[in-house]
């Protein structure tokens, strides 16, 4: 069975998969940039000390994204 969830859900450690980009304008194309688009992997490397943003891999370059816009990247696990 699927799950969804946002990616500021990922703890350190795990893995999903994008399933959609909930974002719009230019935070959307931004995120496409990086390379979170559907289907790309994703795994949660860290947090900051204070907790944001947080550390990604994602296409083998490691991203920090603030905890407001990982809210609208939704993931999916089996």
């Amino acid at each position: 069975m699927k799950s969804s969830y946002n990616l500021s859900q990922l703890a350190p450690g795990q893995r999903a998969r994008v399933s959609h980009i909930a974002a719009a304008g230019a935070m959307r194309r931004r995120l496409m940039d990086l390379g979170l688009t559907r289907h790309t992997e994703v795994m949660c490397l860290g947090r900051s000390p204070l907790g944001d943003p947080s550390a990604y891999l994602i296409r083998g370059a490691v991203i920090a994204i603030r905890a407001k816009d990982s809210q609208n990247i939704f993931l999916e696990t089996e």
